[in-house]
């Protein structure tokens, strides 16, 4: 079952290495088109109006309390992160710095470009819903690409490596966990929030399941 999913596939366009700094070009390209899907997805929860992504209810709230941007916020929080990689042996790629870049560009462009807010509930659902599929798409293909994964995504598989648990499980302690801490610290939680908290773990492992049976 793909819920029990415990390590990433790999694939004839996989990295071997990564930490691969000349990595394939349909590598390279699948990596950033994932990237993509993952950015996009995002935008879709922001559109939908119903809660935003734990880490940015994370990022909400730790602006408030420090008085800091949410861009800023979020920047000092990927830091926070990628220092948690330390303990768990955890290396840095191409594909850490291209998360970081890419999905921000996305983010923006989306945001400026795509209006898809309704004053239907239900449509707001679904679109909720749908970005947060797509979300995990994009996660399976970068993750597959192995060219280093993002602050959190890093984070997820060295919890998984070294606890032994499945990957949907880790995903949803951690996205509960960033959920509490940020609303506790006065970010804006709402039923999007949730939806993307129980269910991002589970797509991404789908994600990983199918993608890796191709």
């Amino acid at each position: 079952m793909f819920l029990r999913i415990k390590k990433i596939p790999n694939t004839s366009w996989s990295s071997d290495n990564p930490l691969n700094l000349k990595p394939k070009l349909k590598t390279f390209v699948i990596l950033c088109l994932g990237l993509v899907v993952f950015g996009f997805g995002s935008s879709l929860l922001i559109h939908s109006n119903i809660g935003n992504a734990p880490w940015v209810v994370l990022a909400e709230g730790l602006s408030k309390q420090l008085n800091w941007s949410i861009g800023f916020s979020t920047f000092m929080i990927s830091l926070i992160v990628l220092s948690l990689w330390i303990p768990l042996a955890q290396k840095p790629g191409i594909g850490t710095i291209m998360n970081i870049l890419i999905i921000a560009i996305v983010l923006d462009l989306s945001q400026n470009t795509i209006n898809l807010s309704s004053n239907l509930f239900f449509i707001n659902f679904l679109t909720a819903l749908l970005g947060i599929v797509i979300a995990g798409l994009g996660s399976g293909i970068y993750l597959i690409a192995n060219l280093g994964p993002g602050p959190r995504d890093g984070l997820t598989t060295g919890l998984q490596r070294t606890s032994g648990y499945p990957i949907a499980w880790i995903r949803t302690f951690i996205e509960i966990s960033v959920v509490l801490i940020g609303w506790a610290l006065g970010g804006t939680v709402g039923i999007g929030t949730i939806l993307f908290t129980m269910g991002v773990g589970p797509s991404i492992a789908f994600s990983l399941n199918l993608i890796g049976k191709n």
